[in-house]
């Protein structure tokens, strides 16, 4: 990924992940780096950085997470980055499941692409609309 990164937009300053599911990869991205790794966390269900994390202003930032699937958590990661005062000049992720469809807010970079679909609630085909609902995700499902 450090090498990804690189290749894409040159030197970063500092990586910052989505907890909890990008902080290991966007800590072992920074170690590879040889640059700091923050993380943004939920605060009344927006990211902000906390736990006395600051960034300088203008800071070329990596954006690193786990797994893009519709780019909405990127998304609000970005936008808690730039609220800080970060640059964000690339968005990377260990897996992309949106085929490359997904919008994260910035240029878009990830080791590995799959093509998995995903359907709104009231579309679903039947055979996947039969299973149990599971909710592993940071938001909530709204019943």
């Amino acid at each position: 990924m450090a090498a990804l990164i690189t290749e894409t937009v040159g030197k970063v300053d500092v990586c910052i992940s989505p907890a909890v599911g990008g902080i290991i990869p966007g800590y072992e991205t920074a170690r590879h780096l040889g640059v700091p790794s923050l993380y943004v966390e939920r605060e009344g269900g927006i990211f902000k950085l906390r736990r006395a994390f600051s960034i300088a202003p203008g800071a070329r930032v990596a954006m690193v997470e786990d797994i893009v699937s519709t780019g909405l958590s990127s998304r609000e990661c970005v936008e808690a980055i730039k609220a800080a005062g970060g640059e964000v000049v690339v968005a990377a992720c260990l897996v992309d499941r949106s085929g490359g469809r997904a919008d994260p807010g910035a240029p878009f970079v990830a080791l590995a692409r799959l093509d998995v679909p995903a359907y709104p609630v009231d579309q679903l085909p039947p055979e996947l609309a039969a299973l149990p609902v599971e909710d592993p995700g940071s938001r909530r499902l709204s019943k």
